[in-house]
């Protein structure tokens, strides 16, 4: 994620407050209570369905530590899944969750095209407005981390498309009020997300191994109590 920006900047974003219907929105399963991570080690490597509260009770309970942290520890964004197509993680995340589909020209410049940002509702229509966010903000991946991850593993995570969820892309101006919050400190404007924004998180701490510390665990227990019917599904991340 990108962050700083000044507040002037935000308010020049070409975003427009509106909805797009679900039956064109190609990000549809993003706005279930199911985070669901697309199979990559077989079949018995997918977990059934947990209710919202036990896959909280999954997750370690650590106090965090920043000390150390450096955002250039985790490389991205690296040549993608295609290293052929001439664009790298970031854009291929962008073209994966376009609603409108852009116009691609060499070196993978993007024109045209209609996002809806899942954190606010809103319809970006130009792909130089949206940031591509780390779900688990790399800050807080690293204050996670039950043992200190390779160089490896922390750009397998920074570049992880193998899930729907580990990246997002959202308009730049939500993306920098979240910064490296975790969800006791920031939940998307939009409260309709609140249930899949919860589930996603924790999705995505569970395929990473990551713990939780007390704050972070009661906000997301608390996000359960409104949430009784939503499930969370992952797949552990390669070693």
């Amino acid at each position: 994620m990108r962050r700083g920006l000044p507040t002037i900047a935000l308010a020049a974003l070409p975003l427009l407050a509106t909805t797009v219907p679900a039956a064109a929105d190609t990000s549809a399963a993003k706005e279930t209570a199911l985070t669901e991570i697309a199979p990559a080690q077989g079949a018995d490597a997918v977990r059934a369905p947990l209710p919202l509260f036990e896959a909280i009770d999954q997750m370690p309970v650590a106090e965090e530590d920043r000390a150390g942290y450096k955002r250039d520890l985790y490389k991205h964004w690296n040549r993608g899944l295609n290293a052929t197509d001439g664009c790298d993680t970031r854009k291929e995340v962008i073209l994966a969750e376009a609603v409108g589909a852009p116009q691609v020209a060499a070196g993978c410049k993007l024109t045209g095209g209609t996002w809806r940002s899942a954190y606010d509702n809103l319809v970006v229509t130009d792909a130089a407005r949206l940031d591509v966010d780390h779900f688990v903000p790399l800050a807080e991946v690293y204050d996670s981390e039950q043992t200190p991850w390779s160089a490896a593993r922390r750009e397998a995570y920074a570049n992880d498309q193998n899930s729907p969820d580990t990246l997002i892309a959202v308009s730049a101006a939500s993306n920098r009020s979240k910064s490296d919050k975790d969800p006791a400190e920031w939940l998307p404007s939009d409260g309709s997300y609140h249930c899949t924004y919860a589930a996603t998180w924790v999705g995505t701490k569970l395929r990473w191994d990551l713990a939780v510390d007390e704050a972070e665990r009661q906000a997301l227990l608390g996000l359960a109590e409104d949430c009784p019917t939503t499930t969370v599904v992952y797949e552990p991340a390669a070693s």
